[in-house]
């Protein structure tokens, strides 16, 4: 089979350039020549959505990473800064998302328990879930993550497992008992 090659043609203020990026690949030399070119303008913009630098920072290596990843499927017809700093947009709202079902997950496990502010604030118990949660058994453990953490539906659960989406719903819901049961 021949080899997948692309010819990426980047410009910047600096001038224009391209970059060979084959089988999925592209060398670390034009990786770090995009990160030096592209970084200030990816964290300026995560900096305006953010209004918290260190986050930023974060979220900007986490959407360089996924550029690095992602780079084959740049198909030129925007601005190479633009198709990054959509996938910083997506990053950030990912880590909204997860922050706020991380704030309420506690809430999902306590039926007539304490309030979602005293077991927050109580690490001693969110230490415990984390816990329990690396004592579920397979499937349990992977769909509670896949669901809770990964923000995925139960239709994208039962693809990766290759099962049906009632499957992910009763593991979920099991493993979601499971963990009510070992915490309390």
């Amino acid at each position: 089979m021949p080899a997948k090659y692309a010819i990426i043609k980047i410009v910047t203020k600096r001038g224009c350039g391209s970059l060979l990026y084959v089988k999925g690949v592209m060398s670390l030399a034009d990786f770090e020549k995009l990160y030096r070119d592209f970084y200030p303008e990816v964290y300026s913009y995560l900096l305006k959505l953010t209004s918290d630098p260190s986050l930023s920072e974060e979220l900007t290596q986490e959407t360089f990473f996924k550029v690095f990843k992602k780079i084959g499927s740049f198909r030129g017809d925007c601005k190479f800064s633009v198709w990054a700093c959509g996938i910083a947009k997506n990053t950030y709202y990912s880590y909204l998302k997860k922050h706020r079902r991380l704030t309420e997950f506690p809430e999902e496990l306590a039926d007539e328990s304490p309030s979602v502010e005293d077991r927050l604030a109580d690490k001693e118990t969110s230490m415990k879930i984390h816990a329990v949660l690396h004592e579920l058994d397979e499937p349990y453990r992977e769909v509670f993550w896949q669901r809770v953490f990964g923000e995925l539906s139960f239709a994208q659960i039962a693809s990766l497992h290759q099962k049906t989406e009632s499957w992910a719903r009763v593991t979920f819901h099991r493993a979601k008992n499971m963990i009510k049961e070992r915490i309390e």
